[in-house]
């Protein structure tokens, strides 16, 4: 399959990640021509964790200018076709269409050397959500992951973009996440009502749930603990080392279901103690010392 026009070769990259993102950018370029001057993946793929299966392509693209409304209206139409072609490719694969999504964030040429948090996205989507005017990868970690290891599909080394991702502020913008987004996740999880029980009683659904809350929030405390960013196999591994054993059947059964393995049942409270360990996590955060900076 011919790369998309202008990308490079990363021998290094996983081909199922690759072929996702040269789909993708081959029917940006149709769309919007000329427009798209540098595609850079991070994430899974930029972590050297990208699962064919479970992972996302998780990219930041670089514009020339602010879309005009006829651009924006192919913008839109980029996402649902994009969509469309991803979860196709899935289905044809056995795998399931939700898998392999390609999501991203496009931010122009001009405000790449601007500080992080005030650099205004142009769009983003996410799975079935588009986003005018925002883009929740434009944060501390992504942009030290995209300076530090993303790769270029198209476009200048990350290293040369002259990236600004607020190193000061990366721990109090990981606490902050996890004070919020995943601290409400842990109190709704770990009381689940009627509903979500009877939900998360599949198999597939518990597991999945189990592991994004699981890898997820260790995560963003490995990189207040150590000012490492980390993908989810990475972030298992280290919340096996750091955190009481009454936890660990728990975190090998999600590590294991991220990485294809057989793994334990875990019984019907799976989610809810998911739920609980995310908690402890948070408060784990919390009480942790401010490292010394360089």
């Amino acid at each position: 399959m011919p790369a998309a026009r202008g990308s490079t070769d990363v021998p290094n990259l996983d081909s199922d990640a690759r072929e996702r993102a040269d789909a993708y950018l081959r029917l940006a370029d149709r769309l919007l021509p000329n427009w798209i001057t540098g595609f850079y993946l991070v994430g899974s793929a930029a972590l050297d964790e990208y699962r064919p299966g479970k992972s996302d392509v998780d990219f930041v693209a670089v514009v020339r200018r602010r879309p005009d409304p006829a651009r924006l209206r192919r913008l839109r139409l980029l996402h649902v076709l994009a969509g469309a072609g991803s979860a196709w490719r899935s289905v044809m694969r056995r795998r399931s269409p939700i898998s392999g999504t390609v999501n991203g964030v496009f931010v122009r040429e001009e405000d790449l050397q601007v500080p992080v948090t005030r650099i205004q996205p142009l769009a983003s989507h996410v799975a079935g959500h588009f986003r005018l005017g925002r883009g929740f990868d434009v944060n501390p970690v992504v942009w030290r992951l995209l300076a530090e290891r993303g790769i270029a599909i198209r476009g200048a080394a990350p290293g040369n973009l002259g990236l600004d991702a607020e190193p000061g502020i990366l721990r109090d913008w990981n606490l902050q996440n996890l004070n919020s987004y995943w601290r409400s996740w842990g109190r709704s999880t770990a009381s689940l009502g009627p509903a979500g029980r009877v939900a998360t009683a599949i198999p597939r659904t518990r597991m999945r749930m189990v592991t994004w809350g699981t890898l997820g929030a260790p995560r963003l405390h490995c990189t207040i603990a150590t000012g490492e960013i980390v993908g989810k196999a990475a972030a298992g591994e280290y919340a096996l080392a750091t955190f009481g054993p009454r936890w660990r059947p728990l975190i090998a059964a999600a590590l294991a279901h991220w990485r294809g393995e057989r793994c334990d049942n875990l019984g019907g409270r799976a989610v809810q103690r998911a739920g609980e360990f995310v908690l402890e996590v948070v408060d784990s955060a919390n009480e942790l010392p401010k490292r010394r900076q360089g």
